[in-house]
């Protein structure tokens, strides 16, 4: 190759490392502006269990938690699964256990009725909302 042709190969991987750079700011800024906000103070709640026999358990929450699980822990809720660095996976509530790779099964987090867009951890809390924990089953 000649000088000329290696000069204008990296003047577009400059360039193009550039494009990308600005990509990814934006995305950050998007992320940061329309990210969940947490809500500061006391909320009433609602959260529903409806286990594996479709029995449903309300616990009444007033809790200063600002994402789901603090809540759930707040209720007294059982709950556990596995932690990862998008946060924690539950696979059992209240001594019923999900096993999506043996039945497909797995617990369902919904707010007002409409799945949840963030996990446990990031799902945040407002006052008046019912949060619903179903044991679902795609068998």
């Amino acid at each position: 190759m000649s000088e000329t042709t290696n000069k204008k190969n990296g003047k577009k991987i400059a360039i193009a490392i550039a494009v990308l750079a600005v990509i990814a700011l934006v995305f950050g800024v998007i992320y940061v502006k329309f990210a969940p906000k947490a809500l500061a103070g006391t909320k009433n709640i609602t959260i529903e269990v409806i286990d594996d026999k479709k029995e449903t358990v309300t616990y009444n929450v007033e809790t200063k938690a600002e994402y789901l699980r603090g809540a759930m822990e707040d209720a007294g809720i059982d709950f556990s699964g596995t932690e990862s660095e998008y946060g924690l996976m539950v696979e059992t509530v209240n001594g019923v256990y999900a096993d999506y790779v043996t039945d497909q099964a797995y617990w369902a987090f919904l707010v007002d009725g409409e799945y949840c867009n963030y996990g446990v951890d990031s799902q945040p809390l407002e006052d008046g909302q019912t949060y619903r924990i179903e044991y679902t089953c795609l068998e």
